[in-house]
């Protein structure tokens, strides 16, 4: 998890985390070779490829994470309540990693299982990814060099490209989100989903996509969003934009004593709650030991259930 890192560089990649590996040489932060494991319940989403992609998907651990990189296809899965428990609410799960990898055990398949024990039915968009070096030592090496902070920018969430090397286009990622959506409407009866509650909650760079995916998207009609440990600067709220719940770490390095997205959406006349904790650094998932930020995923199904987004209507 990235918020062990002894000293996190405060540096972006468009409000996403990339750091300076110079500060990442730490005993648990070694990056390790993984095996590829088994996603027997993974459907692929159908939505193309990756241009100029010289690798397959290949995966490592950090910090006792499973990571995958360079992936091309794109796949949904799903993580169903126990029957009888589930409520109809749907979660889309996004992973972070800079839009370069993908920390889907502890931004995942974790927050999955914490969400379907609730009733939740959620599941984990692995979505595309930009293409690293092939081999892990030369990943290695490129996570470890020392990048350049990009430009400043006040729309970091709408990931909008600034000037310089760090032009960013999320038309696959979106492509991959729309189709993730669009599958839940589609088995919404075999999963069991109202189609009226279906949300997205996302870490880091999986918190820039669902934002991305709120102000862009043509075809989702999200019910609520959850961006955690995201960009905050300030955004264009559509009229129709969905509640928000969003966290946040006062030692993580995007947050900078920024509260642009959160001012946008109160100015917006739409239901926002706000944490900020004292600590948790960034990339905490559902919690690491004794930080204040413990607690978030606590908060926002206690949010869920108060906004009336975890109770059938029809069984009322």
């Amino acid at each position: 998890m990235i918020s062990k890192i002894k000293n996190l560089a405060k540096v972006t990649l468009l409000g996403f985390f990339l750091f300076n590996a110079a500060s990442t040489i730490a005993q648990d932060g070694t990056i390790y070779p993984l095996d590829t494991p088994s996603e027997p319940n993974a459907i692929v989403l159908g939505t193309g490829g990756v241009e100029n992609q010289p690798a397959s998907e290949s995966w490592f651990r950090q910090w006792g994470d499973p990571m995958a990189r360079n992936i091309t296809t794109a796949t949904l899965t799903p993580f169903l309540p126990e029957p009888g428990k589930a409520n109809g609410a749907a979660v889309i799960v996004t992973p972070g990693g800079g839009y370069m990898w993908l920390s889907l055990g502890n931004e995942g398949w974790e927050v999955a299982e914490a969400l379907a024990k609730q009733g939740i039915a959620a599941f984990v968009l692995k979505y595309r990814l930009r293409p690293t070096p092939e081999s892990l030592d030369d990943f290695t090496k490129w996570m470890n060099r020392a990048f350049t902070p990009p430009a400043e920018t006040s729309d970091t969430n709408q990931a909008k490209a600034p000037s310089g090397p760090y032009k960013m286009d999320l038309s696959d990622q979106l492509e991959d989100a729309e189709a993730a959506y669009a599958m839940i409407i589609d088995r919404a009866e075999e999963w069991g989903v109202d189609t009226n509650r279906i949300g997205m909650i996302g870490f880091s760079a999986g918190a820039g996509l669902t934002m991305h995916s709120t102000l862009n998207s043509q075809t989702m009609n999200l019910a609520f969003i959850g961006p955690i440990y995201g960009g905050m600067g300030s955004v264009e709220v559509p009229k129709d934009a969905p509640p928000m719940f969003n966290a946040i770490a006062t030692d993580d390095f995007l947050f900078n004593g920024q509260f642009g997205v959160i001012e946008s959406w109160y100015k917006a006349g739409i239901p926002v709650e706000f944490h900020l904790y004292q600590n948790g650094g960034h990339g905490f998932g559902l919690g690491n030991p004794n930080r204040t930020s413990n607690r978030w995923f606590e908060a926002f199904i206690h949010w869920l259930d108060v906004n009336g987004f975890l109770k059938d209507e029809a069984k009322k």
